[in-house]
């Protein structure tokens, strides 16, 4: 089965490649269509073989006894390598350094960490959400690269195949509040938190259980070369996160255990992050035709 989804899928992917290679260009100019959303691609680096667009548009992060709810798009963009002997791609980050988007998501609970039980009455819901989740004792969460774009790998056989990781990823959690200050993070470039995202089904270490992905729906835009997956879902939850630092400045040596302590164990089996998606890829040449086709 997986044999076959995978064979599927590279094909497919293989289709926008050759779908590439007619397109001829003229003068350059600007992107129209649906091409419109590589416009940060480094479509005219000779490295690039693939441009990617990922919207994560839902799903949560589980950081311990946390859980952040993905309200606001996170985009992933940028480009890819040819594959090497293990299908792994290196990535090449977008033209605008913007590879992965900040959206700051709502922490239920707020500073405190006092979230209502289902079983409350919505008064007593919303009263809490008030007096917990407003712009003093509110928390954000929001995730972004610990790395550079050039530690992110791509896998398209694994993805397509829904077996094995697809996008590994390296991040952090920027904790934001007042009185948090604004260095208050979770993982950073020397001890990153990283996701190996997998549409197939992970085996994350105990207490956590299996929990299983999708590549979702294809389908084709402009004529095959550009490639859409709806309803993909990548997950990972046998990740580590390391403790929280830089959380409360001149007092981080007091607020950095309270912050722990919110958290719970982050060792591996008690994250996990879920990832829903819309992605876009088409090949690299077919997108500088594009641009160089509409002046």
């Amino acid at each position: 089965m997986h044999e076959h989804r995978t064979r599927a899928v590279l094909t497919a992917l293989l289709a926008v490649a050759v779908a590439a290679l007619g397109l001829a260009g003229g003068a350059s100019a600007k992107l129209v269509g649906n091409y419109t959303r590589f416009a940060q691609c480094p479509y005219k680096n000779p490295e690039v073989a693939r441009c990617l667009y990922s919207t994560t548009n839902s799903g949560e992060v589980v950081l311990g006894k946390k859980t952040v709810p993905i309200e606001k798009a996170v985009v992933l963009q940028g480009g890819y390598a040819e594959s090497d002997a293990k299908g792994n791609s290196k990535f090449i980050g977008a033209t605008n350094g913007i590879t992965l988007s900040k959206a700051a998501q709502n922490v239920p609970g707020g500073l405190l960490g006092i979230v209502p039980e289902a079983s409350q009455p919505p008064l007593v819901k919303a009263l809490i959400k008030f007096f917990f989740e407003n712009k003093l004792t509110g928390l954000t969460s929001t995730l972004e690269l610990a790395k550079s774009a050039s530690d992110i790998v791509v896998n398209e056989e694994a993805l397509g195949g829904e077996l094995g990781p697809g996008l590994t990823l390296p991040v952090k959690v920027h904790l934001e509040n007042p009185f948090l200050g604004k260095s208050c993070f979770v993982g950073s470039s020397s001890s990153p938190i990283t996701w190996e995202l997998t549409s197939g089904t992970t085996s994350p270490p105990g207490p956590n259980k299996p929990i299983t992905g999708t590549l979702g729906e294809i389908q084709f835009l402009e004529g095959g070369s550009i490639l859409e997956t709806k309803g993909t879902k990548i997950v990972d939850n046998a990740w580590s996160a390391p403790g929280a630092s830089g959380c409360g400045g001149i007092l981080a040596f007091l607020v950095n255990p309270i912050i722990n302590s919110q958290l719970g164990t982050t060792t591996k089996g008690n994250n996990t992050a879920i990832l829903n998606n819309t992605i876009f890829i088409a090949a690299a040449p077919a997108v500088k035709s594009n641009d160089e086709e509409n002046p």
